[in-house]
């Protein structure tokens, strides 16, 4: 195999994965020009077509997945035979990719980074931001980060944070014109703030739980949001209920300016885990950050 080989074809992967030449070109820190050069001279050689091309959309032909199924397995095990290799100095060494929520990288990630990075300048990290849950491995992540209750089974999961708690918010002035909800039932009669996901697009009806009842309960209100802080805000100003992390409201309620109710319903569950697949070979740069979140009580 000839050297441009191997760049041509990290070229067509790049962008076969992106669906995207403007994407691609940027992860791989190139012009879209010089990609779309670079995939039409492999096509050429090839004398096969290898993506469709619209002016909406990339996506690979019959012949690009063909090669992609090949390709993609035998790019990763480089990938990493170069990462192990660059191992073998004194300092570990690599970039780590790890898609995580938001809550989860503001409250775990980037305390334990910030204490991290800067004792191991060769260690880079690369934080993607999205409550959608990403296939690591397509996606080609080194890890994610989500609630211990939602880990897949043939993945690894490491706790990295302690038990977590949402609690159901309201303003004293809120409380004090509609009243203090005493059971979920409640909710009904209160004008409640809805948090829209960003994975499915969908409400997220509240989840309460007393006695080993469980109960999914769908709110209405004025306001939705796809963020946890603006309902924080909003609750604040009197806008309705909220339903949020319980460290998101601590420092309000602290200060009086929010009041949760219904405690009784809002227990404990399992907090962040970092998950990995099993087949993976850690690098030293891996298992350092692995050691640097690992969660002890």
């Amino acid at each position: 195999m000839r050297r441009e080989d191997l760049v041509d074809l990290n070229a067509f992967l790049a962008v076969a994965e992106a669906r995207s030449f403007t994407r691609a070109a940027a992860q791989l820190g190139t012009s879209q020009s010089a990609l779309s050069h670079t995939v039409r001279r492999l096509e050429t050689r090839l004398r096969v077509r290898l993506l469709t091309r619209t002016t909406r959309s990339v996506a690979p032909t019959e012949a690009g997945e063909r090669l992609l199924v090949t390709l993609r397995p035998a790019l990763e095990n480089i990938g990493e035979e170069l990462t192990r290799l660059g191992e073998l100095s004194d300092r570990p060494t690599g970039t780590l990719r790890i898609t995580t929520a938001s809550h989860a990288a503001r409250t775990i990630l980037w305390p334990a980074l910030e204490k991290l990075l800067p004792d191991y300048p060769d260690v880079h990290v690369e934080l993607s931001i999205d409550s959608a849950f990403s296939d690591i491995v397509s996606d080609r992540f080194d890890a994610g980060v989500r609630l211990g209750e939602a880990l897949a089974k043939d993945m690894i999961a490491v706790r990295i944070g302690p038990d977590l708690r949402m609690l159901v918010i309201g303003s004293p002035a809120y409380l004090a014109q509609h009243g203090v909800p005493k059971t979920p039932q409640d909710l009904s009669a209160h004008r409640c703030i809805n948090l829209r996901m960003q994975s499915s697009g969908i409400l997220y009806p509240w989840e309460l739980e007393k006695d080993g009842r469980e109960l999914r309960v769908r709110v209405e209100g004025q306001l939705a949001f796809n963020n946890t802080e603006m309902i924080v805000t909003a609750a604040t100003a009197g806008f309705g209920l909220g339903f949020v992390m319980a460290d998101q409201a601590a420092p309000y309620i602290a200060d009086g300016r929010l009041i949760p109710v219904l405690e009784d319903w809002c227990p404990p569950f399992p907090g962040y885990h970092l998950y990995y697949p099993s087949r993976r070979q850690p690098s030293a740069a891996f298992s350092l950050l692995v050691d640097a979140l690992r969660y002890r009580d």
